[in-house]
């Protein structure tokens, strides 16, 4: 049986006439729906987290509950039950986003949540003895350390929301790794565009992973 050589395994050629197909489905599609849908991810999961502490029960416990079902089903059901509510000439990839966005708004909402009941009490004694009104306590003492309590989470969670979104496959939206199996069934050399493809995902995550250390560092010090 003859060996498997180097270049039947990989080929650099393949691999440059790949590499600019998959970079352009990254920018435009992967980077951003992570990008558009971690704004808002962090914006709902923080309104989410301000009702379900400030509100009466009768409104945080429904919201809690809603928060618990998105975030316990999977996000490849919600992706495709959303393109068959909409309207058919609606944009996927913007209704995916918005999806991608609500779901893991979840996850952080409860990171915000943790953060805010990471709060010393003396905190809010000391701001209740200065007769400092609620808006200004939550927004000048509670939410800048919560913050910075929950920035390490919010990486994470932006991280897995831009490994998610593969699952867009399944609302027929073009991403990147889509974008390399096809290229893999036109030309034959899955090798190159999978590995491609995964290398675009380990550098984006690292340089993710790295703003968001220097990030925390600068907000600390």
């Amino acid at each position: 049986m003859p060996a498997i050589t180097f270049d039947q395994f990989w080929s650099w050629q393949a691999a440059a006439d790949l590499l600019p197909e998959l970079l352009t489905a990254f920018v435009k599609v992967t980077l951003l729906v992570t990008v558009v849908g971690t704004i808002v991810a962090v914006v709902l999961g923080l309104s989410l987290a301000l009702i379900t502490q400030v509100t009466p029960s009768v409104i945080a416990r429904p919201v809690r509950w809603v928060m618990d079902v998105i975030r316990m089903t999977p996000l490849i059901v919600q992706l495709v039950f959303a393109s068959f509510l909409v309207p058919v000439d609606w944009n996927l990839l913007w209704v995916g986003t918005v999806v991608i966005g609500v779901h893991y708004s979840t996850y952080m909402a409860e990171s915000f949540i943790a953060g805010i009941g990471s709060v010393d009490r003396g905190q809010w004694e000391a701001s209740r003895a200065l007769s400092l009104p609620q808006a200004r306590t939550w927004r000048a003492i509670v939410l800048p350390q919560a913050m910075r309590a929950t920035l390490p989470s919010l990486g994470n969670w932006t991280i897995s929301m831009f490994k998610d979104t593969p699952y867009l496959f399944a609302i027929s939206v073009l991403e990147m790794v889509t974008v390399a199996q096809q290229a893999g069934n036109n030309t034959f050399r899955y090798n190159e565009a999978f590995t491609i493809a995964g290398l675009i995902f380990l550098v984006a995550s690292l340089v993710t992973a790295l703003a968001v250390r220097r990030l925390e560092k600068a907000l600390v010090y």
